[in-house]
């Protein structure tokens, strides 16, 4: 009789990294799979020491658990909407190497200022 193979990384990083900041319980990760936990564990152990993704542990139903959740961080549109390179009346003459420099940009310093402080105070 051959021997069963676990899940496979790709697949269930897949699923991880599509629920992204919610993550997903691990008993409910391997029925997705088709995975009994042995196999499931070793497969998260394996993207765990890769870095890609992390567990936390957790009290569900009165049992302690694991969500596992991506280490991935998407970026939202909001995030950039406003950056002023955008619409800059310079950018065709912006670069590293140019007069005109990110690293000297008022206007790119004052952005970034402002989403750095803490959501409170803003």
């Amino acid at each position: 009789m051959p021997r069963k193979k676990g899940p496979s990384e790709q697949e269930v990083l897949e699923i991880i990294n599509n629920l992204q900041e919610e993550g997903i319980l691990q008993s409910e990760l391997w029925k997705r799979v088709s995975a009994d936990s042995r196999e499931g564990s070793r497969t998260i152990l394996r993207l765990e020491k890769k870095g890609l993704i992390e567990r936390r542990k957790e009290l569900h139903d009165g049992r302690w658990t694991y969500r596992v959740l991506t280490r991935r961080k998407y970026s939202k549109i909001d995030s950039i909407v406003d950056i002023p390179c955008a619409f800059c009346d310079l950018q065709g003459r912006c670069g590293q190497s140019e007069v005109h420099n990110p690293s000297k940009c008022e206007r790119l310093t004052k952005w970034l200022e402002a989403m750095t402080v803490p959501a409170a105070t803003a």
